[in-house]
C-alpha cells in the first residue's frame, strides 16, 4: 500500500538535468498548508514546553524560563534556517550526501570519546554549546538513502547495490549511536530507513533479511543491560511496579487519563510537579495531555497527521526520485517519531528516549527538524502538477 502511494513518482525516468543545480524549474510556490501546520506545531510547541518545564526550571535551576530562553535561541536559528533551506534547490543535498555521511560518523565518535553528561555520552559540548550528533545524522542517513537509492536505481535488484552498500552504511551509524546507550534513535532510524527503502523499489527479501536480521540484536539490546532489561519487564505491569523501575510509566498514564475530555487548563498539570520525570523532554505529551485534554492531544496528533498527509502529497509531486524517497523519508521521519513518543506516553511501548517533535527540549532535535522542513518546503515548490 506504502510502496503504491508512490508508484507514480518512482515510476518517472531519471534524467540527469533532473538533479543538476543548474537547472531552475518552475517556482510553484511553497506549500501554504504544509507551511501553516509546521509553524503551528512550532508555537503549541514553545508553548507547552514552558508550561512543562516552568516549575522543575524553578526549582533546579531558580528561573522559571530557564529552558524557554536556550529553546528560544535554538527557534532563533532554526526558523531562518528553514526559510534560507527552502529558497536552496533540493537536489543539492544530494551532492553533499557521502559528506553529510562522514560529518555524522565523525560527530558521533566524538560524542562517544567527549565527557558524560548523566551517565551517558550523546553530545558534544562547545562551551555553553552542547551538540547531540545523532540528531544531524538522521537527516545524513536520509540524504544519503535517497541519493543512493537514485543513483543506484538500475542496480537495486543486485544483493550488493540493493543490500550490502546501504546497511553497511548505515549499520556504521545506527552501530555508534548503540554505543551511545541510545536504543530509541536507531530503532527509529532503522524504521525510517526501512521505509525508504521500500519506496525506493529495494527488493522484498532484503528488507525482510534487515528486519529479521535486527530482531536478535534488538532483543540483545533489550536483555543484555539491566537497566533496560527492568524497564522492559516494568512495562508489562507498570502498576505493579509503580514505586520502583514502572515509575516512570505510571506517572505518564496517570498524567494522561487525568487530564479527561478538555484537560485542566494550560499550565494546570499537577503530574509535572516534580513527579512526572523529565516533562520538558520525552515526557511531554502526558503534560499536554494532562492541561488540554483528549481533545487538546487528539489535535495535535491531528497536526502530525495533516504534516504526514501534506508531506506524502509533496513527495508524490516530486520532479525526480531523489526528491520523492527525500521528502517521504523526512515526513515518515517526523510522524514515526512522534508515533514513538505518543507510544511510550500511554504505554502502547517501553519507554524510550525519543522527543516529540517541535515539543521537547533540545536544541539540536529543533534545528534539524526545522531545517527538514526546509528542504520538504523547497520540494513543494518545485512539484510537477497533479
Amino acid at each position: 500500500m506504502i510502496r503504491a502511494l508512490f508508484r507514480q513518482a518512482a515510476s518517472r525516468p531519471i534524467l540527469s538535468q533532473e538533479r543538476a543545480p543548474k537547472i531552475r524549474r518552475r517556482d510553484a510556490g511553497v506549500d501554504m498548508p504544509l507551511l501553516g501546520v509546521v509553524l503551528l506545531l512550532t508555537f503549541i510547541g514553545m508553548v507547552m514546553m514552558y508550561s512543562a518545564s516552568a516549575h522543575w526550571a524553578q526549582q533546579n535551576h531558580g528561573d522559571a524560563l530557564f529552558f524557554v530562553k536556550r529553546q528560544l535561541v535554538w527557534l532563533a536559528i532554526g526558523l531562518p534556517a528553514m526559510f534560507v533551506v527552502s529558497k536552496i534547490n533540493y537536489n543539492r543535498w544530494g551532492e553533499w550526501a557521502w559528506l553529510g555521511v562522514a560529518v555524522s560518523v565523525i560527530g558521533l565518535i566524538g560524542a562517544l570519546l567527549s565527557p558524560p553528561i548523566a551517565g551517558v555520552r550523546r553530545w558534544i559540548r562547545f562551551g555553553p554549546v552542547g551538540l547531540q550528533p545523532a540528531e544531524f545524522a538522521k537527516l545524513a542517513m536520509l540524504v544519503f538513502l535517497a541519493d543512493y537509492l537514485d543513483r543506484k536505481r538500475s542496480k537495486i535488484d543486485s544483493p550488493v547495490h540493493g543490500a550490502a552498500v546501504p546497511w553497511s552504511v548505515l549499520g556504521l551509524m545506527l552501530g555508534l549511536i548503540l554505543l551511545e546507550k541510545d536504543l530509541g534513535t536507531p530503532a527509529l532510524m532503522f524504521a525510517t530507513a526501512v521505509l525508504v527503502l521500500f519506496i525506493g523499489g529495494a527488493r522484498l527479501r532484503y528488507v525482510g533479511a534487515a528486519i529479521a536480521a535486527s530482531l536478535p540484536l534488538l532483543v540483545w539490546q533489550l536483555w543484555a543491560y539491566p537497566y533496560r532489561r527492568r524497564r522492559v519487564l516494568s512495562f508489562m505491569n507498570p502498576f505493579e511496579q509503580a514505586q520502583g523501575d514502572g515509575y516512570q510509566l505510571v506517572q505518564s498514564i496517570l498524567a494522561v487519563g487525568s487530564g479527561g475530555w478538555f484537560g485542566k487548563g494550560l499550565g494546570a498539570s499537577q503530574l509535572k510537579l516534580l513527579h512526572l520525570p523529565t516533562p520538558h523532554t520525552d515526557f511531554i505529551f502526558p503534560v499536554v495531555c494532562e492541561e488540554l485534554g483528549l481533545a487538546g492531544s487528539l489535535f495535535i496528533l491531528g497536526l502530525f497527521v495533516t504534516l504526514l498527509l501534506r508531506g506524502i502529497k509533496v513527495a508524490r509531486a516530486a520532479p525526480n526520485l531523489f526528491g520523492t524517497l527525500l521528502g517521504s523519508g523526512i515526513v515518515l521521519w517526523i510522524a514515526l517519531q512522534a508515533f514513538f513518543n505518543a507510544s511510550m506516553s500511554v504505554g502502547l511501548i517501553p519507554t524510550k528516549g525519543v522527543p516529540l517533535p517541535f515539543f521537547s527540549f533540545g536544541g539540536s532535535s529543533l534545528v534539524v527538524t526545522l531545517v527538514a522542513m526546509g528542504i520538504l518546503l523547497n520540494i513543494s515548490r518545485q512539484a510537477r502538477p497533479q
